[in-house]
């Protein structure tokens, strides 16, 4: 392992979220203002990911006022205390930027739905051979006798 790999090891953040276009984020990014420092929290929509490693960044935009916002954070960022995935959408294309262009309804998203679990399948056991249906239907015709 060369140098640069040991540092950028060194750098990386210990759990990142699994972030792809379409997902709706909450970032609690830190903000410098004079002497003092405060978290600003930045919602919207994750419209790419990009890069790999250290260098992995996401851009999210949100709509504000009828203004659109876009920001671009680096996930291994110390300046990014953390981001929560709000929601997961449903998308095809990895950069959305067609959203630019539309307003309102339009800019809206499908949930992806979480595929539920296929039950367990259960170990077949070996059925006996059903009797003829004619040997079934004499069996019932006896059983309604004996009811009556």
């Amino acid at each position: 392992m060369n140098v640069i790999d040991a540092l950028e090891l060194e750098q990386q953040k210990e759990t990142v979220p699994a972030l792809r276009p379409g997902d709706t984020v909450r970032v609690h990014a830190k903000v410098v203002e004079g002497t003092r420092e405060r978290i600003q929290v930045f919602e919207g929509l994750v419209i790419r990911v990009t890069g790999g490693g250290l260098r992995r960044n996401f851009t999210v935009r949100r709509v504000t006022h009828g203004v659109g916002v876009e920001r671009t954070f680096l996930i291994h960022s110390p300046r990014i205390d953390k981001v929560d995935v709000v929601r997961h959408g449903e998308v095809r294309q990895a950069r959305l930027y067609y959203l630019r262009g539309k307003v309102g309804k339009e800019a809206r998203i499908r949930e992806r739905r979480a595929k539920e679990a296929a039950p367990a399948a259960a170990p077949v056991e070996e059925e006996e051979q059903a009797p003829a249906k004619t040997a079934r239907r004499r069996g019932r015709a006896k059983a309604k006798a004996e009811e009556s």
